[in-house]
């Protein structure tokens, strides 16, 4: 089974969204919306950033 991306509340109100691998563990979040609209958009926008997108290390 593939993870999958969720759209919820917080606790302030705000609108976010997570990544969870299949196991149900969250892999990533999204920062806070305003609105739910925005939370999906934003989430969309990640899933199609992240499409064959390379990894790559970088000095800290």
């Amino acid at each position: 089974m593939a993870g999958k991306s969720e759209v919820y509340q917080d606790r302030a109100g705000k609108f976010r969204f997570r990544l969870k691998a299949s196991n149900g563990q969250v892999v990533a979040t999204g920062e806070a919306y305003e609105s739910k609209t925005a939370a999906l958009k934003g989430c969309e926008s990640v899933q199609r950033a992240a499409d064959g997108a390379k990894i790559e290390e970088v000095a800290g």
